[in-house]
């Protein structure tokens, strides 16, 4: 079989696969299961990168809820806003806390732009939601912003 038969027949082979079918597979591969700890802010991003399946179109806001020992609980898009901005709401992140009996969380956004630099609202809406998670116990361990292949960490940077 020539080079040339074996890359048409592979390209046959690639076209059949759908969007969905390669987000499963990256969520399969490279996203942390329940009962995993996430070793740092590049591991993190790299979890996160599979919730950003329409970042190029918009914000969305994502949360890793972990349990006393830093172990993944749960991984939830909380809310989708438009190509500039996600609203928010710190009480919606604290009920899920608390259903989840979460003591720890870590949270992202992506910035469909593609830089990764903190907004001014996106560090007061981290000052917020660090305040109200402290009021009932629980650490914001990192806010982690995507950008196409890059990312910040608020820990990283000493924000956090």
């Amino acid at each position: 079989m020539s080079p040339h038969t074996k890359s048409v027949k592979a390209a046959a082979i690639v076209s059949t696969v759908s969007d969905a079918e390669i987000l499963t597979e990256y969520v399969r591969r490279f996203t942390i299961n329940a009962y995993e700890s996430i070793g740092s802010a590049r591991e993190a991003a790299n979890h996160f990168r599979a919730f950003f399946s329409d970042a190029s179109k918009k914000e969305c806001f994502v949360a890793c809820f972990l349990n006393g020992q830093h172990q993944v609980l749960s991984t939830e898009v909380l809310f989708a806003g438009s190509l500039t901005s996600s609203a928010v709401y710190p009480r919606e992140v604290i009920t899920r806390v608390i259903e989840l009996g979460s003591a720890a969380i870590l949270i992202a956004h992506n910035h469909p732009s593609g830089l990764t630099t903190p907004s001014s609202s996106d560090r007061a809406v981290t000052k917020k939601l660090q305040t109200a998670l402290a009021a009932i116990d629980v650490d914001l361990l990192d806010h982690i912003i995507i950008g196409g292949a890059e990312h910040y960490s608020f820990a990283d940077n000493h924000l956090l």
